[in-house]
């Protein structure tokens, strides 16, 4: 059975657009403004769930099977350190702006390109290597535990941060993937929550 991998398409242009209204925000003068931290600290929090997720729950059940394949163990190690890049960058943004420091368009430009080479090659070569090497049911295992790991009320952000900004048919095709009463509550409930905290919203 093929896997769907909507959701974690999805993800990733999400990561890579939050990046994108990060760099403008800094090039406005408005990274230290409240609706620019709100939005940079969700950032993180969703890609800190994305990434325990996946270096916990998915790249071990990928190793078990394709054990005796040094090509794609050595694949699976490159994820695994590209994610190790990624955590420094975070860190040096937080001190940037808590700083207003004159390096911080460069570590937003670093962090940009280096997550950007990570989502890129993850999806070139790892789901691909994921898609033959794993059932549907290991895959709704792993999403199983970012949705346990977020919860409801992780969840009521999470959807409505997907779809924030993108296109009517990518929003229809996500939401899609989504059991009904999630796309019930994100339509009653949790859009109109998430619209109103204004993440990278000009102030």
């Amino acid at each position: 059975m093929t896997i769907d991998f909507t959701a974690m398409f999805a993800s990733h242009d999400a990561f890579r657009r939050d990046l994108e209204r990060l760099a403008e925000a800094v090039a406005d003068g408005r990274a230290g403004t409240a609706p620019v931290r709100a939005g940079w600290e969700n950032f993180k929090h969703q890609l800190h769930i994305h990434h325990t997720a996946e270096d916990s729950d998915l790249w071990p059940r990928v190793r078990e099977r394709v054990a005796g394949h040094p090509r794609s163990l050595a694949l699976l190690d490159d994820m695994e350190a590209e994610h190790s890049r990624i955590d420094p960058l975070l860190a040096a943004v937080d001190t940037a702006l808590d700083d207003r420091a004159t390096e911080l368009p460069d570590f937003v430009r670093a962090l940009t390109a280096t997550l950007a080479d990570h989502l890129k090659h993850e999806e070139d070569s790892a789901l691909p290597l994921v898609q033959d090497v794993l059932t549907a049911a290991d895959w709704a295992a792993f999403t199983g535990r970012i949705r346990e790991t977020q919860g409801l009320r992780g969840a009521a952000v999470f959807v409505p941060w997907i779809v924030d900004g993108i296109s009517p048919a990518d929003r229809a095709t996500f939401l899609d993937s989504m059991p009904p009463p999630v796309r019930v509550l994100n339509r009653v409930f949790w859009q109109g929550s998430y619209r109103r905290r204004g993440l990278w919203a000009h102030s």
